[in-house]
């Protein structure tokens, strides 16, 4: 795949004040590790494989298992999950397929049993802003880095 274009270079500006987004995001008090699996589950529905990519990785820097990220996809049959992780994992796929869902009562629920008003402000920002970097991404062809296989002894 070959990249359309770089979005960074394009619209600096835009880019900037989306970055602004994405630092006070990461400023407002959520855990690293939750921010990262929302950043990874969001980036699976959506099929952006830059975002999947690098967000695996931070995840990864910041002491995330293996097997948490192996079963991102199946976190709900999967034990090893919060009660609050589940709540935001649940809240991540309702906002990232907002035309499908409308954000159910029930999903809001959960989320609001787990989350404070400003806590649930933040991660549904959370998820708008993985989202609108997941379109751009995809939009305009971001390829992830691909590491060359070591070659191996014959």
């Amino acid at each position: 795949m070959k990249p359309r274009m770089n979005f960074y270079q394009a619209a600096p500006d835009t880019i900037k004040a989306l970055s602004a987004l994405e630092a006070q995001v990461q400023a407002s008090g959520l855990e690293q590790s939750l921010i990262e699996l929302v950043k990874t589950r969001a980036s699976q529905i959506n099929g952006c494989a830059y975002c999947i990519n690098m967000h695996t990785q931070d995840a990864r820097k910041h002491g995330e298992s293996e097997q948490r990220l192996y079963l991102l996809n199946a976190w709900r049959e999967a034990p090893l999950y919060t009660d609050r992780e589940r709540a935001a994992l649940a809240w991540t796929e309702a906002v990232t397929l907002i035309s499908e869902t409308h954000a159910p009562d029930d999903v809001y629920n959960d989320v609001r049993a787990q989350f404070s008003e400003a806590e649930t402000v933040n991660l549904t920002m959370l998820i708008a802003t993985i989202n609108a970097w997941n379109r751009l991404a995809i939009s305009f062809r971001a390829v992830p880095p691909v590491r060359a296989k070591a070659a191996t002894a014959a």
